[in-house]
Parts: structure tokens; sequence; C-alpha cells
């Protein structure tokens, strides 16, 4: 049983949590992820480690509520326990001192972005990231990324902060400026990430980008969370969770997500009802 200690909501829907995870703080680095149970019979969920403290042992894991089990993650309170918490799993980041190093990040992809620029940022890389959501609203760790990155560009689909616009318009426009660039790291939706990797690949810009391939064990045992790479089969768990963005089949991708929407819908809004319909969860 894994303690949370600490919780904040970070916009409707986003929760960030603090939970009591020793062995796993101890070995997590940058891009490591976990995957987490709620119950004894709930749904595996991986989800990026987005802060470490090997001191107090705890890490920080930031929750979207999309469908019923991550809606279960967002009912728990401090106090409350996560049944598991496996990891760290996937491969670490490679961080090299390179020069400039352009961070996208989509909607909550923000999170795992976030120990990323930190660790480019520790050992003098020049840190830029652009970040962008719906809505000013659910641009979320706005202060987390301003303290770890040398410039940030926000942009809002609906222009109510920064850049009126997606973050790869964003970024050509950076390109355009005339900043030279030596990396760029993109988390967040599939076509954001795809996007990205379109517009960094007319300028042979290196592009590394974190899938959220769909995984149940987190280990390769099962193949859900295979993907193409470069026309060769990698799973996302265990070869992953990051790639080089301009050898990614997106398409492919994109359609392996969809599998199971159909059920995830269902589940959702039978959790929705019965949740309705329950006095100990009344708001």
């Amino acid at each position: 049983m894994f303690k949370i200690v600490e919780k904040c909501t970070l916009a409707p829907g986003v929760h960030q949590y603090e939970v009591e995870a020793p062995l796993v703080a101890k070995g997590a680095r940058p891009g490591n992820f976990v995957v987490v149970r709620t119950s004894e019979t709930g749904e595996r969920i991986p989800l990026t480690i987005a802060g470490h403290n090997r001191e107090t042992g705890t890490i920080t894991l930031v929750v979207q509520e999309v469908g019923k089990s991550t809606m279960e993650m967002g009912m728990l309170e401090v106090g409350d326990y996560f049944k598991d918490v496996a990891g760290p799993l996937g491969q670490a980041t490679r961080i090299e001192k390179v020069g400039t190093v352009v961070a996208v990040a989509g909607g909550i992809g923000v999170a795992p972005v976030l120990p990323q620029i930190r660790a480019h940022k520790a050992i003098g890389n020049h840190v830029i990231s652009i970040v962008g959501a719906r809505t000013r609203d659910l641009l979320v760790l706005r202060d987390e990324v301003e303290k770890f990155s040398d410039e940030v560009i926000w942009a809002t689909d609906d222009g109510s902060l920064g850049y009126h616009g997606f973050v790869s318009g964003a970024l050509e426009e950076l390109i355009g400026s005339g900043q030279k660039i030596d990396e760029v790291i993109a988390i967040g939706p599939v076509r954001m990430m795809q996007a990205v990797a379109d517009v960094t690949r007319k300028h042979n810009i290196p592009t590394t980008v974190s899938l959220n391939a769909i995984m149940v064990d987190g280990t390769g045992m099962c193949g859900c969370c295979r993907v193409t790479v470069d026309g060769e089969v990698k799973f996302s768990c265990v070869d992953g969770p990051e790639f080089d963005g301009h050898k990614v089949d997106f398409d492919e991708l994109v359609s392996r997500q969809g599998f199971f929407r159909d059920k995830e819908q269902i589940a959702r809004e039978r959790f929705e009802a019965d949740r309705g319909g329950c006095k100990c969860h009344a708001k």
C-alpha cells in the first residue's frame, strides 16, 4: 500500500499527488514511469514520474480524469492509499550537454516534461519551454515550468494567453526567428507530437517523443504497447517510452489507441451513474 501524503487540484479533473514510495523514489530518473492500481481489482494505469524526493521517499504523480479508473483516482484524498505503485519502469531520458533544448508540452504532457527540463537546466543546457492547452485555465504547473526554463512560450487554442494556436505553430515561429535549436522534446497528445515531429523534420532537428501507448503490465510481456519505429516493432514500456519522433508510425499508434474506446466510454458512463446515485460521494 502506498500512502497519499499530499494532493492538490491543478485544474478541473487534474490532480497532483505526493505518494510514499521510497524504493521507487530511490531509483527514479527523468523519463521513468510507474504502473498504478487503486484497488485489488483496479485497472493498471501507467503514469510518468513527474518528480521524486529521495530524502522523503516520495514521488509526484499527475492524474487527469479521463476514464473510470482515473476518475476513481480523482476521488482519493490525503491519507488514502494506492494499492500498487510498480516502478520505476521504462528507459530513462538521455540527458546530455547539447546547447539549446526546446521542450514542447501539450496539456497534461507538461507533468512528464518537468523532470526533463529540470535535468537539462542542471547540466547547463539552455532550456526553452513551449507549453500549450485549450485555454489559460488548463495551463498547469506554470510556476514550475518558469523556474526551470530560460524562456517560456505559452500557447492556447483560444488565444487567452500567449501564442494563439497550437504548440507546433509556436515552435515553427520560434525556428523561423532564427533561434538555433539543438534538440526538441515533445510530450502530449499523439497528434500533437506528430505535428511537432513534422515541423522539426523539415529543419533536421533531432526530436524525441514520449509514447503513451496502451499498457497492461509495463514489462513487455502483454505486447499491448507495441509501436512501430523505423519499420520495427518496439514495446513502449521497455524499449521506450521515448523514441525518435521522426521514425514513429503515428497513424498506427492513433489507430491502436482507439481499440477500447467504446468499452472505456461504457465504463465511464456506468461509473458516473453509480457515483451520482451514491450519497457517500455527494458533493
